[in-house]
């Protein structure tokens, strides 16, 4: 055994001798050597780290590699892994030494250091004792932690803090950051925000802020939607909706800090002060509809419908409900009576008028409740005392019309247009509509005893009309043969003429032939043969057919042969 030993020794005295003799440190590379001199000139009151090889911890660090001259009894060698700052995270730093802090400050300023890495520069620079204003974004750093103490997420409950706090700061896309900063010269008297300071990369230089100005407190310029590495220990962000301006209206913007306000509205218009963007004070042109980075803390805006607006003085609400406070209007008429109207109004206001109406009175509500309700109102009492209760009910369009004219005068004048003015229902007195009731009742009925009484005469008529036209048909029937009886008549008497004609033609041709017949044969001749050819003609019997004598048997005989003749002409009928 005793020869193992004694090799073992050698190797490591073979070893150790060189590095004793030479003072030899070996640095890897995941490391830094952190110096502290065992011996030497003592440091000044208050500093912990020395710069001139004092005893103590040096400011000076050993990189990887090897280093000699560091004797075990002269230095002490401390060997720190190096600070690594993941992606998406941010380290905070703490000083244990330097200059002490001014007192109207919180943080130590920034000083060229190469991001801590150089402690000797960091002290000689003039950095301050306690916490830094910069940060170390996302990498690998050889910091000296007997100068430095980096809060990181992996540690940030040891210091009191959360991990959250150590993330890399995000601004939601629809979201606006609205800043505060904890550090800077007090805000001046009179604002109430941080003036915009150019330089210092939306706060993530937070010395470039604190050296162009910078004021501690609520801040006018915001953060948009991104990624930003900020000091919680400097700033404070919460984040709020963009501010969203809806079709149809337009955002007039109602600034509390900028610039003093320098008023742009022009002489004609004398009801309030419109300034340009960045001035205190109303702003001229309107924010059209989309949405708009604005700090509700510092701005404010008012919304103004572009389209057309309809105010009720009635017990319905607009779901705008600018018209919520508005009621029917009383008034009194000529006659003395009290009765309500419900009126509706139409307004519009343009975009390019909307600032210079929200300058005049604020707010489209105060335009409503102080401008409108008091034109509109106080203009229908008054013209109700020049008319009667039943003037507004026979004659309301007349009366929306004049109503229309006079309010659209009045509201021009707010740079407001009044589209149209309506009167909707009018609601007299109860016992005045009872006497108009029955009145209307009674010319009612008035009118449906004359509509009976004429449609019973035109019934009447109905039935005359009726009646005639059933005689009518008789009438024709009686006209026509009227007419067909003169026609007969003249046919008869036309026929009696033909045949007095014809009588009198036979009788010429009687005549004539009875001049031959007298001339040929004689009177007497003549006259013998047309007795003889009329009793031929009509059968006249010459000869009896019972011949009777004078003796009384005679007279029997002769009758008993007419009545044997007549009962042999009725079989002869009957056979017949």
């Amino acid at each position: 055994m005793t020869p193992i030993i004694f090799i073992i020794a050698g190797v490591v005295v073979a070893v150790a001798l060189p590095i004793v003799m030479t003072g030899l440190v070996v640095i890897r590379e995941n490391e830094v050597g952190i110096v502290v001199r065992k011996f030497g000139k003592g440091l000044p009151a208050g500093q912990l780290v020395a710069i001139k090889s004092e005893a103590g911890y040096q400011a000076d660090t050993l990189p990887p590699g090897w280093h000699f001259g560091y004797w075990l009894w002269q230095y002490k060698i401390r060997k720190e892994q190096v600070i690594r700052i993941p992606q998406g995270q941010i380290g905070l730093v703490i000083a244990a030494d330097g200059e002490a802090i001014p007192p109207n400050r919180i943080l130590g300023r920034g000083v060229e250091c190469d991001n801590f890495q150089d402690a000797r520069k960091f002290l000689l620079n003039g950095g301050e004792k306690g916490r830094q204003l910069d940060i170390l974004t996302a990498g690998v750093y050889r910091i000296n932690t007997a100068l430095f103490t980096i809060i990181t997420a992996q540690n940030a409950t040891q210091h009191g803090m959360s991990p959250e706090q150590l993330m890399v700061y995000s601004v939601s896309p629809d979201r606006v950051g609205i800043v505060t900063t904890l550090d800077g010269t007090p805000i001046e008297n009179a604002e109430i925000a941080g003036p915009v300071i150019p330089g210092h990369d939306n706060f993530q230089n937070a010395q470039n802020f604190l050296a162009n100005g910078g004021r501690r407190g609520l801040q006018e310029q915001v953060l948009l939607s991104g990624s930003w590495n900020l000091n919680p220990w400097f700033v404070y962000v919460h984040q709020v909706l963009m501010t969203e301006i809806p079709i149809g209206h337009v955002g007039i913007v109602i600034s509390y800090v900028g610039k003093q306000h320098q008023d742009v509205s022009g002489e004609s218009f004398k009801h309030g002060n419109l300034v340009e963007q960045g001035h205190k004070g109303v702003w001229v042109l309107p924010l059209y509809p989309g949405k708009h980075p604005i700090n509700p803390q510092i701005m404010k805006v008012e919304l103004v419908p572009t389209t057309n607006i309809v105010l009720n003085w009635a017990t319905r609400t607009e779901a705008h409900a600018y018209d919520a406070n508005l009621s029917p209007i009383t008034v009194r008429s000529k006659d003395g009576f009290a009765f309500n109207l419900d009126v509706s109004q139409i307004i519009h206001i343009g975009a390019p008028e909307a600032p210079k109406v929200i300058s005049r009175v604020g707010s489209v509500q105060n335009l409503v409740d102080h401008v409108l309700q008091p034109i509109v109102g106080n203009y229908f009492r008054n013209a109700a005392q020049e008319y009667t209760v039943l003037d507004f009910l026979t004659n309301r369009s007349e009366r929306q019309h004049e109503a229309a004219t006079h309010i659209q005068t009045a509201i021009n004048s707010y740079d407001v247009q009044a589209i149209d003015t309506l009167i909707g229902d009018i609601k007299p007195p109860e016992q005045l509509m009872v006497t108009q009731t029955d009145r209307k009742i009674a010319e009612e009925q008035q009118k449906t005893y004359e509509i009976q009484r004429m449609a019973q005469e035109q019934r009447q008529k109905l039935v005359r009309e009726t009646a005639l036209a059933d005689i009518q048909e008789k009438i024709v029937e009686a006209e026509k043969g009227v007419e067909i009886a003169e026609l007969q008549a003249k046919s008869e008497v036309e026929h009696a003429k033909g045949e007095a004609s014809a009588i009198q033609a036979t009788g010429e041709a009687h005549a004539k032939a009875y001049q031959a017949g007298v001339t040929a044969l004689g009177i007497e001749g003549y006259t013998a043969l047309q007795l003889m050819q009329i009793i031929g003609d009509r059968a006249v019997r010459i000869v009896p057919d019972v011949s009777v004598s004078g003796n009384g048997a005679g007279l029997t005989d002769g009758l008993l042969s007419m009545l044997l003749r007549s009962q042999v002409h009725e079989q002869n009928g009957k056979s017949k």
